[in-house]
């Protein structure tokens, strides 16, 4: 399975299908027990621990559900913290633009416990951008919000792609999140049933009504 640079695909299955376990293969966060996984042609599982470390601090942005934000950080240096962590100064031009596209110009200075989900979850998406990485995995980034903040990230992720060239991959359970792909990828008991181009909502439900 190949995901194309600066392209969208969303990945959609039952519950037990395996979506969260391919996320986590394909981000080098889970070590496959077959097969091979390649990141900007890199191969994850010939990599030792630090080396992994290194490029998915280098090359992987993920956005969790549960934002997973660092709760004595404010919004800034959670957005920055995976620069810190390399040594790495950061491009000021980006962070303006980032910062501005996604939303929180006025909350910077903000605890998450000070935030919405919306908020915090924009914030955990800037976060993901900020090192420029070859690939954004996003594990039901909008399964925590409400409709609004849900449609605010996804646009937030379909803009990474179209004006920012990123990749992203995102696993969710809501059609209407897949909706915003350009590609929908069904697994069915840990195998994919359906690769194509992506569909709307209602095409994507009856879909997977169409795999239990």
């Amino acid at each position: 399975m190949d995901f194309p640079s600066s392209r969208f695909a969303a990945i959609m299955g039952p519950s037990g299908s395996g979506k969260s376990t391919l996320l986590n293969v394909l981000a080098g966060l889970d070590r496959p027990t077959s097969g091979t996984v390649r990141v900007a042609g890199v191969e994850l599982t010939e990599l030792g621990d630090r080396q992994l470390t290194q490029l998915r601090r280098d090359r992987i942005g993920f956005v969790f559900q549960t934002f997973n934000l660092l709760p004595v950080l404010n919004a800034e240096e959670n957005i920055l913290l995976p620069l810190s962590i390399a040594g790495r100064k950061p491009d000021r031009d980006w962070f303006e633009r980032l910062i501005d596209t996604v939303g929180i110009r006025d909350r910077l200075s903000h605890r998450p416990a000070e935030m919405s989900g919306g908020q915090q979850q924009r914030v955990a998406v800037a976060r993901a951008l900020i090192a420029r990485p070859d690939v954004v995995f996003a594990d039901e980034p909008s399964g925590n919000l409400d409709s609004k903040a849900s449609n605010d990230v996804l646009e937030l992720l379909r803009e990474a792609v179209d004006d920012f060239s990123q990749t992203v991959v995102m696993v969710t359970h809501d059609a209407h999140a897949a909706s915003f792909a350009d590609r929908l990828i069904l697994l069915g008991d840990g195998r994919i049933v359906h690769d194509g181009d992506a569909v709307s909502a209602e095409q994507a439900l009856d879909l997977m009504k169409s795999v239990g």
